[in-house]
This record gives structure tokens, sequence and C-alpha cells, in this order.
């Protein structure tokens, strides 16, 4: 019989999915649909968005200098997310196999559309590449990281943690010796639900 912290999260991962879905539905609402992993907007959408484009020299003589400033500092941050990049991907490729633990799809989380908005300029479309990259490695890493702690140390926490993976719904009870020696190998390898 499920607990009721596993009855609570299968509600918030019910709303999420509703939250996605209402949010698709914006396709019709701003005439574009998909297609082959590309977007496609009607003639009359691409027109109206191509009026509200802000000219390069306009958009950076309006930039607060402090904005400006602040450049190299994001920029840099590549270096790393670029190795770690390489460096999680291979683990994933390397160890997910010998564990038996199904592999995280790379382009669920890291999604490149915005450079299909018409109303973007070229700056504006390299730092939404930059920021989709990022952000969406991260959640393919937090993903990658979960299914290695299930399979490694399924315990719930404890204390109370802000943000929790997909996979902390499966984890043991915290202090429940007997159902975790009882449930560990069962636990390890419960990965029925991904699709």
């Amino acid at each position: 019989m499920p607990t009721q912290i596993e009855i609570l999260l299968d509600k918030i991962k019910n709303l999420e999915d509703e939250l996605v879905d209402e949010l698709q539905k914006q396709q019709e609402e701003f005439s574009y649909e998909i297609s082959k992993r590309r977007i496609y907007f009607e003639e009359k959408v691409i027109a109206r968005h191509k009026r509200h484009v802000k000219q390069l020299f306009s958009y950076i003589s309006d930039a607060k200098i402090k904005h400006i400033l602040s450049v190299p500092f994001i920029w840099i941050c590549i270096v790393p997310i670029v190795l770690m990049d390489i460096t999680i991907s291979l683990y994933q490729e390397i160890c997910f196999p010998i564990y038996g633990i199904p592999k995280v799809k790379r382009q669920d989380y890291v999604v490149f559309d915005r450079q299909y908005l018409n109303y973007l300029n070229i700056i504006e479309k390299i730092n939404c590449f930059y920021c989709s990259y990022a952000n969406g490695l991260f959640g393919y890493f937090q993903e990658i990281a979960g299914r290695t702690e299930q399979f490694w140390c399924p315990i719930k926490h404890a204390k109370r943690i802000k943000s929790l993976h997909s996979r902390y719904q499966k984890f043991i009870d915290y202090g429940d010796a007997e159902t975790y020696r009882v449930k560990i190998e069962k636990t390890r390898h419960d990965f029925k639900d991904i699709k």
C-alpha cells in the first residue's frame, strides 16, 4: 500500500505532466507546429515577429554597462560546463550498462528551439542557446545522478531538501533498516516506470 508521501509525489508528477500539456497548448495560441524537432510558424506570424526584432546597435547601446561587464564571467562558465558534459556523458555510457540502469536521453533535457523565434536578434539567440544548453545539461546531470543514487544509495533524507529528483519517490525511508535490507536489490533495479 502506498504511503502518503508516495501518493503526494504521484500527485506532483501528475500535476507536472498536466502543466506540460497545458504549455503545449500554446502551439495553437501562437500559431506554430512542431515537426521532426523543428518549429514552424505561419507566415503572418513570422512577419509580425520580424517587426519586433531589436536591431544590434540599439540592443548594445541600450544595454547597461554593468551587464556588458558581466558577460565574460557568464561565458567563462562554458568551460566547466562542457567538461562536465563530456565527463558525465562518458560516465553514463560506460557505467549505466554495467549497473543495468537505463540511460538518460539527452534530447529530453537539452532542447534547442529558440533559434526559430524571429523576434530575437543574433545576440539574443546566442544567449538563448547558451542558457538552453546549460540549464538543459543541469537537468540531464540531475537525472543521471538520481538514477545513480537510486542504484547505490536509495535512502530518503531525514532533513528537508529543496528539490526532489525524479527517482526520489522510489527510495526507502530514512531510518527503516529492515526495509532497506529486504528491498535494496529490488529498489536498485526498479526502473520499469522509465519510458
